[in-house]
């Protein structure tokens, strides 16, 4: 895979199809490399006709560790975002958008098409505020506007983001009890209705496990998505055509802050998911390729709509 220098950091990246074609910047959430977005979902989106770019955000998978940064202190982050006190994280979702915005522009694509999950919902949602005019369209997809007052993870959720497997698991001769540790504690955010067959599921853990691993840079992302501000005055600005998705059985971001999220963006179409939770479950892929290809269309007929009003001459 490619890679790429954007602001002072690597970024690892990935394309499908043809560059001529629509470009769609998918950015992946929370400590997830880009193989969150399953390879074959990526190939049937370029089979359609779309130029598909996927990648490692900052401090995971094959992009820059920020070890600069130096070790997170997420417990007292957490406790001084419940008292409401100001948290400075190593870096912030804006500079993550920057990162996304920047490969971008290396890639020389003037616009795209720009979808997020979770985390990385709220970097899309970033970067549609400050270039929408590159923004094709916006697609949020278990996402946040992080305004205050919105309920937060269930009890089980919020364990199994926090729960860190122990050191000794890291060990090559521990794989196989690492991919145990890892299957269970993110069975709490598994689609009842797309369940994923374990087999499956143990397989997209090896193989993000045999490319990279580093559980210090999921702490510092967490630590940005702590810390990032409430989003609703930059949403209701957005002239952006906007699709919001949200699974009704999600325990870590809860439905009501994808109809939160909707609800300010001006012209946003929502749809609530029976049975979906907080994953990409291939289940919950097959319906995105139904939902993705259209919502792009409908946009590309907005973005033509003034051309052939110039051209009728009216």
């Amino acid at each position: 895979m490619p890679q790429i220098r954007v602001n002072k950091i690597a970024i690892e990246y990935e394309t499908f199809g043809l560059p001529e074609n629509p470009p769609v910047l998918l950015i992946m959430g929370l400590g997830m490399q880009l193989l969150g977005w399953p390879e074959d979902f990526c190939q049937v989106l370029a089979n359609q006709g779309y130029f598909v770019i996927r990648f490692d955000n900052r401090d995971i998978g094959l992009s820059s560790h920020m070890e600069c940064c130096g070790k997170p202190h997420l417990a007292w982050t957490i406790m001084k975002h419940k008292l409401g006190l100001p948290i400075k994280p190593p870096y912030s979702l804006a500079d993550m958008a920057d990162d996304a915005i920047g490969l971008l522009d290396v890639l020389g694509l003037q616009r795209a098409h720009v979808v997020g999950a979770s985390m990385g919902g709220m970097i899309a949602q970033i970067v549609a505020s400050k270039v929408p005019e590159r923004v094709l369209s916006l697609t949020s997809i278990m996402s946040s506007s992080s305004a205050p007052g919105l309920p937060g993870p269930n009890a089980a959720a919020q364990a199994a983001i926090l729960k860190r497997a122990p050191h000794s698991l890291y060990r090559p001769q521990h794989r196989e009890a690492l991919i145990d540790f890892l299957h269970q504690n993110w069975q709490i955010l598994h689609s009842p209705g797309f369940p994923t067959p374990e087999v499956v599921q143990r397989e997209r853990i090896r193989r993000s496990l045999d490319r990279a691993i580093y559980p210090q840079g999921v702490l510092r992302q967490l630590m940005a998505v702590v810390a990032g501000p409430d989003r609703s005055a930059l949403l209701a600005k957005l002239k952006v055509p906007t699709l919001v998705l949200h699974g009704t059985d999600d325990p870590l971001i809860p439905l009501a802050c994808g109809q939160d999220t909707a609800r300010k963006i001006p012209g946003a179409r929502f749809e609530a998911i029976p049975g979906m939770a907080h994953d990409l479950a291939p289940g919950v892929c097959s319906l995105l390729l139904d939902r993705l290809p259209a919502h792009f269309e409908a946009a590309a007929a907005l973005r033509a709509e003034p051309e052939a009003v110039s051209d009728s001459g009216i």
